[in-house]
């Protein structure tokens, strides 16, 4: 053994061995679950972040009105009924009746008004989803109406990660305002909770160790399973600490699964390997409304603002290397941000560019850079399946035609912090976009509308265009599908050749577990424990 594997095998040791420490000692009881992931929720407050790994956690404590089976269709939640009214703007919802949060408390209509009106403050990240409610009304204890600011026929795909909040509670405590995340704002709710949902939060170390009971008092007991009686939900940044704690028996469960790794896992005959596409594309974002890049060595101008830069870049990427070196086969290389998953898809949009380095570099010369230039490219490194790495791949790409790419990573959370920052302060970026209303409205307005209040949340790269703004607003209002299509069609016509971003590939998931659980993968890689029991 090399010396260098030597001190990778004795710190992945004792990364193990300090881990397992912490963990809770191995029982007979089956049903307690230790699951792994490479990253934690950023935060519990339920409105706060609109990001995979926070949702995935808070939909084990918090319920929505409706919600998003792994198969894709739509399930009653905390609403059993949904409809719009005669009045075409008002969406009617019934409540279940003697749902209980897990402090004890009633829920009722008081609290689905007050959780939408939260959801819809200034720092909530969650306020991208309700950009076309207007009012939120209690018609009784058990039927609130939803108005919108037009006829939105889409309104329930917007609300499956709206997560439901106990008015008093959050009076009591002094949460009533959503955690200001971008400035490291704080409230009782980013580390307490109380839900409605199937398993009651007991303890919560930050980017450690989170750990649930289930909910014995849960509406939906005898309806789903609810199979594990208690849950350690943990951070383990480092794949080989993750993979040898599932390995040795003290994890369960790892959503998060080194590609380099699934053949072993596979051999495997303690284990279960499950797979499925996931709906969401990685992609690269540019910054191209500043006057001049801070991290370049081009001064007085953007080489980003002009398009044939962009078109150049698009075009020396090698998303297929990427399939095979980096992701090991485990993606679907992309011409578009939009999954097939997304009404608004097309093989056509989704055509990759041909590699062409020669094309490149006279695109990069008659745009006034034959010598290329330098930029530093941000990348998250507990987010993505393999996200750093895919950052130093498309480094190594972009070098063929001298554009000096300087990869700067780090945890999600101060990644995260510089896209949402307004301005943004990042120039060149890499994100992943899932889209759970399965519509591409939702790419729209927050990774293209221009960047004003409600709208534009996560759009870093300054692009704005007031016609599109003006074809985007008016998607939630269109009830002539073929007619709402046709707009869809034309945006996307325009955004391509724009190439704001440039797309990578299509992650697919895969999911490890002991033999004695089965523990399906879900589109929008937020596994819901209510579904499943071990065997």
């Amino acid at each position: 053994m090399s010396l260098t594997n030597r001190t990778l095998a004795r710190r992945t040791a004792a990364s193990l061995a300090a881990l397992l420490v912490a963990l809770p000692l191995a029982t007979a009881d089956a049903k307690s679950l230790r699951w792994a992931r490479s990253g934690d929720a950023l935060t519990l407050d339920p409105h706060s972040q609109n990001e995979g790994p926070t949702h995935n956690l808070l939909h084990q404590i918090y319920d929505t009105l409706v919600w998003r089976h792994y198969k894709g269709d739509l399930k009653a939640g905390l609403a059993t009924s949904w409809k719009i009214t005669a009045d075409p703007t008002v969406w009617e919802f019934k409540l279940r009746s003697g749902v209980k949060f897990h402090d004890g408390a009633a829920f009722d209509a008081e609290d689905v008004v007050f959780s939408f009106q939260r959801a819809m403050q200034q720092n909530a990240d969650m306020k991208g989803l309700l950009t076309s409610v207007e009012t939120v009304t209690k018609v009784d204890e058990t039927t609130v109406h939803v108005k919108t600011k037009g006829p939105n026929p889409l309104l329930p795909n917007y609300l499956t990660n709206i997560y439901i909040m106990d008015k008093e509670w959050s009076e009591k405590n002094q949460t009533v305002n959503v955690q200001d995340f971008k400035a490291k704002g704080d409230n009782y709710a980013v580390r307490n909770a109380n839900g409605t949902g199937p398993y009651v939060l007991v303890s919560r170390e930050q980017d450690v160790k989170t750990e649930l009971k289930r909910n014995d008092n849960f509406w939906g007991k005898g309806e789903y399973p609810v199979g594990a009686t208690t849950i350690s939900y943990l951070t383990i940044k480092s794949d080989a600490t993750r993979l040898a704690a599932l390995l040795s028996g003290e994890v369960d469960f790892v959503q998060d699964v080194p590609v380099q790794d699934i053949q072993r896992l596979e051999a495997n005959k303690d284990l279960r390997v499950n797979y499925g596409p996931e709906n969401r594309t990685i992609f690269l974002g540019m910054n191209v409304a500043l006057p001049e890049l801070t991290t370049s060595n081009v001064k007085g101008k953007n080489p980003f603002g002009d398009k044939r830069v962009r078109q150049a870049l698009n075009m020396v990427v090698d998303r297929e290397g990427i399939k095979r070196a980096v992701m090991r086969g485990q993606s679907v290389s992309a011409g578009v941000i939009a999954p097939p998953f997304v009404n608004g898809y097309t093989k056509e949009l989704d055509a990759l560019p041909k590699l062409d380095l020669t094309a490149a570099k006279k695109l990069l010369a008659d745009a006034g850079y034959p010598q290329g230039f330098e930029v530093t490219l941000h990348c998250p490194n507990d987010r993505y399946i393999n996200d750093e790495r895919i950052c130093q791949a498309v480094a190594a790409m972009m070098a063929k035609i001298d554009v000096k790419v300087n990869v700067l990573a780090q945890g999600k959370a101060k990644h995260f912090q510089l896209i949402q920052q307004n301005p943004p302060e990042t120039e060149f970026f890499l994100l992943g976009w899932g889209v759970p209303t399965y519509d591409s409205h939702y790419i729209f307005s927050f990774l293209y509308n221009t960047r004003s209040g409600k709208l534009g949340t996560w759009n870093a790269t300054g692009y704005s265009n007031p016609e599109i703004d003006k074809m985007i607003d008016s998607l939630t209002g269109e009830t002539d599908e073929a007619k709402r299509n046709g707009t869809i069609a034309k945006i996307w016509n325009t955004l391509s050749d724009e190439a704001i971003y440039i797309p990578l590939h299509h992650q697919t998931l895969a999911y490890a577990m002991k033999k004695d659980w089965d523990i399906a993968t879900s589109p929008q890689n937020s596994v819901l424990m209510k579904l499943f029991a071990p065997k």
